[in-house]
This record gives C-alpha cells, structure tokens and sequence, in this order.
C-alpha cells in the first residue's frame, strides 16, 4: 500500500541515502579529469585507459539485474550499506594501487559498489513518498548526485594538483566507507508503523522468469532504450573522454576544460528538478519531451563532428555540452515509466533492467572510442582523431533514437489496449492518427 505523505523522517532517511549516491557519482567520473594522471601513473595508452571505464561502467551494467533482485530480496539499507563499503574500498586501493592490473582490480571493486546505489535510494523513495512525489524525489536525488560530478571536476582537478593522487584518492575512499555506518543506523525499509513487505524468496530458476515478465512489459522496454539514449553521451563525455577531447584536440588549458566539462553537471543539476516538477504534474509530456532532447543531441553532435577544421570556439563547447547534458535528467523518464507499469515487487528487477540501456550504450562507446584513437591518433591530427572516434558515438545514439521510437509505439499501443479493456492506467494518453499505424 503506497503511502499517501511525504514525512519527516522520510525526508530524513532519503538525505542520508541520497548522500551515498552522491559519493558514488564522484568516484565514477573522478577518472574523468585524472584520465591523464592514470595514463602516466600507469604508462598506458588510450585504449587501455578506456580499458578502466569500460570495466568499471561495465560491471555497473552487468550488476544492475542483479542488484534489483537483491534489493528486493534484502532491502535497499544492507544493498546500500554493503555498497558504501565496496566503494570505499576500491578507491582505497586505486589510490595505492602502482600497477596497471592492480588499478583495473580497484575499478572493478568500485563499479561493483557504484552498481548498488541507485536502485536503492529509487526503492527508498517508491517505499517512503507517495506516487505523485516519486518523480520530484528521483529527479531531486540525480541532480544533487550532480554535486559529486561536479566535484570530481574543477576542485577534484584542483585537489590533484596540490595533494597528488594517493592522498586525493585516499580520503575519497575512507570517508566513504565510514558513511556505511550511518546508513546502516539511519535508514529504514518502510516508514515507522508500515509491516516489513512480505519477501517471497525466489529460486534460482525463477529468477530468470522475474527479469524476463519485467523486460515483456513494454513500458519497462521503452525505458531501456530511453535511458540508452538519452544517457549515454553526456555520461561518455563526463566519465572519460569529454576532458582529453577538450585539452588533446580542442586545444583548452586543464582548467578551462574542467569548467567546461563542469557544464554537464551545472546544468543537470538545475534541470533536474524543473524536470522532475514538469513531468509529475504533466506525465503526458514525457515522451514528448524525450523526443526533443534527443533531436537536439543529435543536432549537437553534428556541429562538433561537422565543424570546420574540428576546432570549436569555447562559447560553442559551452553550448554544446549544455543542451547534451540536459539528457541526464530526461533519462528519470525511464524510471518513472518502470514505476508506474510495473508492480512493487518487481520495481527494483525492472529499473535494473532499464539502468543496464544507458550503462551498456557507455561501456560500448568508450571501448571503441579508445580503441579508434590508438588506431587513428599516430596518422592524423588530434581533432581529426576525436572526430573519426566519435562517429562511433552518432551510430550508437542514431540506433537508440531508432528503437526507442518503436517502442514509444509499442508502449502507447499497450496503454490503449488496457484503456479498452476498462483498466485503470496511470497516464492518460491523447490517440494520434499515427497510433493506427502501430496498432494495426
């Protein structure tokens, strides 16, 4: 039974989750303005720097499934209290860490954490707010988690060059891993006087069945494809390679890309909320609103791939990393289908399976991206280089545009279908002349 207020102690026990996730935004793209730092610390090359991102963002997917059916199996405070631990711990041995295998390890162990976060604090919220605020909550939780992006920008490149990477890294890790104490003292499952859920184990082989009802239903589908879309290249830019694209073939100084790397998480941190505001008060628009960020984006990436000459004027970066950065907050699109079509016990199953879209469209694209700049770097000049590397960025994001439009249809075919059986659905949709086509 869903709750029907928004209390103190909800309030309270949200902040302290939220503060996790915050600290696991700063460890996934501190690599992010270090990623020169870690090519000489380890003396590598560009694809085996993509090589960190990859496994780090990579397990992140893998264990997004995984850990929905862990959250609903245990509870999102021993998820999030175990994932503080993990990634406390891998940044305490990235920040000792003098090989490039022992590196690798310590990403590893740190996406796995990183992996345990999100799913929980959106089951906290769905547990603790009622519907109409779950939306406000998740938007408000990813832009404060912009506070740790935008700290692993300008200060984390500020705090490298006057501390240096062991004691940066490993105050990093400490803290984190001591705030497991306070999750585990101060947050609850359900608010005080709501029963426990009645936890159904589910055996090994059901679990397969769990995630495959979760993934069969359309609307958790069209949430793949939007967070695929609509996350994946501010995520790329911010996570990797935004910061060497801006210094290597853009020419900036290490401060000025830093604040324009600072872009992405400035602007998603102010359109989170107004994004979360608008979309729970006009659901309808949802959709809408997907459809134009990512005719915007792919407009962006014209202009960088397109301009003359590869070099843009600083205004211009600026611009473009601004509306690309709007699509962190469309990406909540995703998790606010997955909670209204899907039942409470499979919310946290079927948000890992919308989670893994944009998680696994990053690990794709920065692994080729590495892998197209060892090829193309010693032939030709660095913003030619980025230039043929990021094609592989456009042929990713034109092929999510592709599929979330068929399943855009797909889902508003299913919504009308269940309005026609005399179903109550969450969004009231309008038919439009080419909803015929898809029904047919």
């Amino acid at each position: 039974m869903p709750v029907d207020r928004a209390t103190r102690q909800a309030w309270l026990i949200w902040s302290t989750a939220v503060v996790v996730y915050i600290a696991a935004l700063f460890h996934r793209t501190s690599l992010g303005v270090a990623g020169l730092e870690a090519g000489d610390r380890f003396s590598i090359g560009p694809a085996a720097l993509g090589t960190f991102t990859v496994l780090q963002i990579g397990l992140y997917a893998l264990m997004q499934i995984p850990t929905g059916l862990l959250v609903d199996r245990f509870g999102p405070r021993r998820v999030l209290t175990a994932a503080a631990l993990l990634m406390g711990t891998g940044q305490v041995l990235f920040a000792i860490a003098d090989s490039y295998p022992l590196g690798l390890a310590a990403r590893a162990v740190l996406g796995i954490g990183d992996a345990m976060t999100w799913i929980s604090v959106l089951r906290l919220a769905a547990a603790h707010f009622p519907p109409r605020r779950f939306t406000v909550v998740m938007t408000l939780s990813a832009a404060l988690g912009g506070a740790g992006n935008f700290v692993a920008t300008v200060p984390l490149t500020l705090l490298l060059d006057n501390a240096g990477w062991t004691v940066t890294f490993l105050i990093a890790g400490l803290a984190t891993a001591l705030y497991a104490g306070v999750v585990a003292w101060r947050v609850r499952e359900v608010p005080a006087g709501v029963p426990l859920p009645v936890v159904e184990p589910v055996p090994f082989r059901g679990l397969g069945a769990r995630v495959k009802d979760a993934w069969c239903e359309p609307r958790t589908r069209l949430g793949f494809w939007v967070h695929f879309t609509s996350m994946a290249t501010p995520a790329l830019l911010g996570l990797l390679w935004g910061f060497p694209y801006l210094v290597e073939a853009q020419g900036l100084s290490r401060p000025s890309a830093s604040a324009v790397l600072s872009t992405l998480v400035l602007v998603a941190i102010v359109a989170g909320p107004l994004m979360g505001t608008v979309i729970a008060s006009r659901p309808e628009w949802r959709m809408p609103i997907v459809g134009w960020y990512l005719a915007a984006a792919v407009l962006c990436w014209a202009v960088l791939l397109g301009w003359p000459g590869g070099v843009l004027p600083t205004p211009v970066l600026y611009l473009l990393f601004a509306v690309l950065a709007v699509g962190n907050p469309v990406s909540g699109v995703a998790f606010a289908l997955v909670r209204d079509y899907n039942p409470m016990h499979r919310v946290s199953t079927a948000t890992g399976v919308a989670n893994v879209g944009g998680f696994g469209a990053v690990t794709f694209t920065a692994l080729v991206v590495g892998v197209l700049l060892d090829v193309v770097e010693p032939v030709v000049a660095a913003p030619q280089a980025y230039r043929i590397a990021f094609l592989s960025v456009v042929a990713v994001l034109l092929v999510g545009v592709w599929r979330t439009v068929v399943w855009w249809r797909r889902a508003r075919t299913a919504v009308f279908a269940a309005e026609d059986r005399g179903e109550d659905v969450p969004v009231q949709l309008r038919r439009r002349r080419w909803d015929v086509f898809a029904e047919a």
